[in-house]
């Protein structure tokens, strides 16, 4: 099993002139705390996460008047420049030791300079409920295989 096999490929990018409004309601829409940056190359500068969007939205508890709207700050702003990548040939075991370590939600998948995909910490999760079904599915054979040797 490889990155390949659990990355998400349909990504929603942002551009670094879009605002945090923008970001902020992609995030929104389609329930993801993770948008990749791309330049107009199509190459990777930045990623924005959830934590970077509210960390950067304003308090209804300040004045108004001094308010900063989320329309006034752009992605270039908020994002993380020094994002750190993967190949999709890295393994399953390496990536998640890495998410675990820098304690960060998702990696990035790069090739050739080409943004392939993306994983999260959230698709590990999914691989470790795929494994722990699959011990389940075993034990419950042996049982069964235990009351026939039994009889």
């Amino acid at each position: 099993m490889n990155l390949e096999m659990i990355m998400s490929t349909d990504l929603i990018t942002v551009k670094p002139g879009d605002t945090l409004e923008t970001a902020r309601n992609i995030m929104h829409d389609k329930k993801i705390h993770h948008l990749p940056v791309l330049d107009d190359n199509e190459k990777l500068v930045g990623l924005v996460t959830l934590t970077n969007v509210l960390a950067a939205t304003d308090s209804i508890l300040r004045d108004p008047k001094s308010r900063i709207h989320a329309t006034e700050i752009l992605v270039e702003d908020i994002m993380v420049r020094d994002v750190v990548t993967v190949t999709e040939f890295a393994s399953l075991r390496q990536a998640a030791l890495f998410l675990e370590k820098h304690r960060i939600g998702c990696l990035p998948v790069v090739t050739d300079g080409v943004l392939r995909g993306i994983v999260t910490d959230t698709d590990f999760v999914g691989v470790a409920i795929n494994l722990l079904e699959q011990i389940e599915e075993t034990e419950e054979s042996e049982d069964v295989f235990d009351d026939y040797a039994e009889a």
